[in-house]
């Protein structure tokens, strides 16, 4: 739980006080790979933190699946337009890899809002870079060619790359595999 701690006071500070009710609040998980923390169709009751592991995000649309965003170690991971409201979730996460998480849950995040000093502000400041990144990637899928999206996840995913199969790749960027393939054929030569 060291880094789940470390993470939190990379936004905000901590006293020890804190430390606890945040040790008290979280709860670890252990998945398998291909198990999903979250299907669409049900509530995102967690907000979940990952101690170890890689997991995507995906939802089904035609019958293909599309990767919408990667989280590693250090990272949370939540569906907020489910979390929020508690409603059902349209996207799917699953575990690329064995993975260890600390959850915490919708009631339990209330109450460090309420009884972490800095609790608030935290929550305003995670969202606030989930919201950046989120349209940032929007804005990239409209408006830059597939090259230039595929050196942007090099760059941002650059010590995960090796750890994700090739075809989440491509669908993260918005292309079929072969075509990501021919890309980086090209970026070699």
């Amino acid at each position: 739980m060291d880094l789940l701690i470390k993470t939190i006071q990379n936004y905000i500070p901590l006293s020890s006080t804190d430390e606890e009710i945040i040790r008290k609040l979280f709860r670890e998980r252990k998945l398998k790979k291909g198990e999903h923390l979250l299907e669409a169709g049900n509530v995102c009751r967690n907000i979940i933190f990952i101690e170890k592991g890689l997991v995507r995000y995906y939802n089904n649309k035609d019958g293909e699946e599309q990767t919408g965003y990667f989280n590693k170690e250090g990272e949370f991971v939540c569906d907020y337009p489910s979390f929020l409201p508690q409603q059902p979730s349209l996207t799917n996460i699953q575990a690329l890899e064995e993975t260890t998480v600390y959850t915490i849950s919708h009631a339990n995040m209330q109450l460090f809002y309420q009884q972490v000093e800095h609790g608030e502000r935290f929550g305003r400041l995670a969202i606030e870079y989930v919201f950046v990144n989120v349209i940032n990637q929007i804005t990239s899928l409209y408006n830059d060619p597939a090259e230039l999206r595929y050196q942007q996840f090099l760059s941002r995913f650059q010590d995960i790359g090796q750890r994700i199969p090739q075809y989440y790749i491509a669908s993260y960027i918005g292309i079929k595999p072969p075509s990501l393939s021919r890309i980086r054929k090209r970026m070699v030569e």
